[in-house]
């Protein structure tokens, strides 16, 4: 089974015991937002299947019953309906071949070769058809025969693929967009060809006068070559932009696929050998020199160096590792040689569930597309029907059978619904792929509501507004002892010691002091109380106050006030004495990050009221709230009692998103209206989250909530202008005040308008 392929659920027991399973097939032949509605339609009839396409990503999302259905089942029902399905290469595989020689944008452009060939067909055919038939001067003797002449391969060679699709959607009792396009197209130029051969259009000195709306006549005079001609071009013109802008609305989930390395040097039997990264197993030991990229999530065994994670979450500091610490894939080894033993290899990596995220996100649908797809599904036999009436009408007001069809053509040529149809999906694949670029992934459509309405944003401590990791904050000596003595000597101890604490001691310690820590002579644990030993000649001991009073040492009055300070904010203090004196107290806690005051001044300018929630005491808690400028904490609340503090919240009333990154966290998160999870958490938080920070930096949380609300705001642009357009435009072209030519190029603008109006999304920035 491929990587797009993943059994959700699977039955162990007896026989015939169903399975669910889910597929994403790639869709071919697909040309409006109705297509992929008729598709989905007829998926969704099969029994246990549920099945979402999206005509944007031209892919189709399918749960089915693994029992009774299989892929070539849903692929032969797509195919019955008159459009190709294959499963897609995985993502890792095409990026690897994509990437190399740039052959992924050779086929890009391959296949946009075919319309690109028609588009400069008809381009250069009909833009000679317009002038003549516009342009007065320009009608010398017969000119009506050469505009036919060079209108023919246009009408049947450039707008072929409309009339194939409108031919096979007919074939299944269906109309779309392309039957519009087919109907208005051929409708113009049969009518020309009578008016031609059995009118008075074909008469020596015929002339044409420009005009935008239509005049009353019998017609037998009248041509509309450049109309066929022109709409096709227009048509085709809009169809090769959208395409090529879909492309590159997708080109950040490439992108993505793209970080990682594409080989790797694997340590076998003491010796190196370079394997392809996808053949990587876990457990596998490899070698990252400087300047390569980590292969696949690992962890340090030898070695230690600086790693450039900023291609993967928009880092800018290199990140300092050792023997132990965990590394990512596709991030950048800056500094010294590594080996790393595999922990995660293939879809299982950080990379490869991000390009998941951001896939899974850019097929989904919003419930403003749903209700767009809809519409477009009833839209086109709608127009057909209103065109009929148009024709009616006109005709039956004397008008005349020219005036009557040209402003039927209209209709059907203007009333074409792929902006509708393109309006969520380019602004959701460009708003989750420069998401995913700044190290936010935005996980479904749905969530973009959510962002709108929250007012409350509850904030985890530790982890989220803290590091997450003790460290040494404060040193507090006796007068005549050095602040670089008492480090040395207690972080010397300390760093003989596993407990978190005396590891905060000993890093601080070492980066404090600038020096290699002494080796102690002799070392000893107390439980519960602290360690003592021997360093330099010194008997030291440090630890808990109760630790100094078994050796008869009491600390002076100004060391026992700065311990009572300390924890009285919450900070733990830790006494240090040597040759029988308490010299120093060290205060250890889990440090405020650096960014997160202004991470909160940015919630707030957001219109979001920041909320604190712990587990930790209520002194360790308020001190937290009030570096960082929070009012409200709720502090010693159980890991269980999370769920309630939220489910409290939004009894009140209020919208809220949590910001989490714990097991802990997980059910909290899943409970909010909008879940928020550092990308530096645990697998839970971020599988219960609605939006991944990549970033262990929560001022991410505010260009998050910031971006997702930018993309609803262009997808609502969208689909207003989409409404608007048609609700405006078919009137006017049924009403007789629109010459088909100039209905087709306002339908070409506004897919055109619709496509780069989400590509702004792309200029979107993180705040410095």
């Amino acid at each position: 089974m491929s990587a797009q392929t993943a059994a959700t659920t699977g039955a162990t027991g007896a026989e015939g015991a169903t399975r669910a399973a889910e597929v994403e097939l790639a869709i071919g032949g697909m040309t409006c937002a109705s297509c992929a509605a008729r598709i989905e339609k007829k998926l969704n009839r099969m029994d246990g299947v549920t099945a979402t396409v999206n005509y944007a990503t031209e892919k189709a999302r399918v749960s089915y019953d693994g029992g009774d259905v299989s892929v070539a089942d849903l692929i032969a029902t797509v195919e019955k309906t008159g459009y190709t399905a294959h499963e897609p290469a995985p993502p890792a595989r095409t990026a690897e071949h994509g990437a190399a020689g740039g052959a992924g944008e050779a086929d890009a452009a391959d296949e946009l070769r075919p319309l690109r060939q028609r588009l400069v067909t008809s381009v250069l055919l009909a833009v000679p058809v317009i002038a003549m038939s516009m342009v007065p001067a320009l009608q010398f003797d017969y000119w009506q025969w050469l505009a036919l002449t060079l209108t023919a391969p246009v009408v049947t060679y450039a707008a072929w693929p409309f009339h194939r699709a409108a031919w096979t959607n007919a074939r299944h009792g269906a109309a779309t967009m392309d039957t519009l396009i087919s109907v208005g197209t051929s409708a113009a130029f049969l009518w020309s060809l009578w008016a031609l051969f059995f009118g008075t259009a074909g008469m020596t000195g015929m002339t044409h006068p420009f005009e935008l709306t239509i005049g009353r006549s019998d017609g037998a005079g009248n041509i509309y070559l450049e109309a066929a001609a022109g709409v096709t071009a227009f048509i085709l013109a809009g169809r090769y932009f959208e395409a090529r802008s879909k492309r590159k609305a997708g080109a950040a989930l490439k992108a993505l696929l793209e970080l990682g390395a594409k080989e790797v040097t694997v340590l076998r039997g003491g010796r190196e050998v370079t394997v392809d990264t996808a053949d990587l197993q876990v457990g596998d030991r490899f070698l990252v020199r400087p300047g390569e990229k980590i292969a696949t999530d690992g962890t340090v065994v030898e070695g230690s160096s600086a790693v450039d994670a900023s291609m993967l979450t928009g880092e800018s500091v290199p990140v300092e590792v050792g023997v132990g610490d965990a590394v990512t894939g596709a991030t950048l080894n800056a500094g010294g040689r590594l080996v790393v033993e595999a922990t995660r290899v293939g879809s299982d990596t950080q990379l490869a569930r991000m390009a998941k995220l951001v896939e899974d996100a850019q097929n989904g649908k919003a419930a403003a597309q749903r209700l767009a797809d809809r519409i477009s599904a009833v839209f086109v036999p709608v127009v057909i029907a209103l065109a009929l009436g148009t024709l009616g009408f006109w005709l039956g007001n004397g008008a005349g059978l020219t005036a009557a069809f040209t402003a039927a053509v209209a209709v059907l040529i203007i009333a074409c619904p792929c902006a509708l149809g393109l309006a969520t999906p380019t602004a959701l694949m460009v708003g989750t792929g420069r998401g995913a670029q700044l190290g936010i992934l935005i996980k479904g459509p749905e969530v973009l509501e959510s962002t709108r309405r929250v007012d409350t944003i509850v904030l985890d401590k530790t982890g989220t507004v803290t590091t997450g990791r003790m460290t040494l904050q404060t040193v507090h000596t006796t007068p005549g002892t050095t602040e670089t003595d008492a480090l040395r000597l207690a972080g010397a101890l300390e760093h003989a010691s596993e407990h978190p604490i005396a590891q905060a001691v000993a890093t601080g310690a070492a980066e404090r002091t600038g020096t290699a820590l002494p080796t102690p002579e002799d070392f000893a644990n107390v439980p519960g109380l602290g360690v003592q030993g021997i360093v330099e000649g010194h008997a030291v001991l440090v630890g808990r106050e109760q630790l100094l009073a078994q050796w008869e040492i009491h600390l002076p009055e100004d060391l026992a006030r700065r311990k009572a300070e300390a924890e009285a904010a919450g900070r733990t203090a830790i006494a240090v004495a040597w040759d029988g004196e308490a010299r120093a107290v060290l205060e250890v806690a889990d440090a405020v990050k650096d960014t997160s005051a202004e991470a909160i001044g940015r919630l707030r300018r957001l219109g979001l009221k920041p909320i604190l929630l712990t587990g930790d005491n209520r002194a360790v808690a308020e001190a937290v709230a009030a570096d960082v400028g929070i009012d409200e904490v709720y502090a010693e609340v159980m890991p269980q009692d999370k769920v309630d503090v939220v489910k409290r919240l939004q009894a009140e009333g209020r919208s809220v998103a949590m910001v989490g990154d714990g097991v802990n966290d997980a059910a909290a998160l899943a409970q909010a209206d909008l879940g928020l999870a550092m990308g530096t958490g645990t697998d839970a938080a971020i599988e219960a989250g609605d939006l991944t920070l990549v970033r262990g930096d929560l001022r991410a949380a505010a260009d998050a909530i910031r971006l997702a609300r930018r993309t609803l705001g262009t997808i609502r642009t969208n689909l207003f202008w989409a409404f608007a357009y048609n609700v405006a435009a078919l009137p006017l072209a049924a009403a007789g005040l629109l010459n088909p030519m100039i209905a087709g190029a306002a339908m070409a603008f506004s897919s055109v308008f619709v496509v780069g109006n989400s590509l702004r999304l792309r200029g979107f920035r993180a705040q410095a």
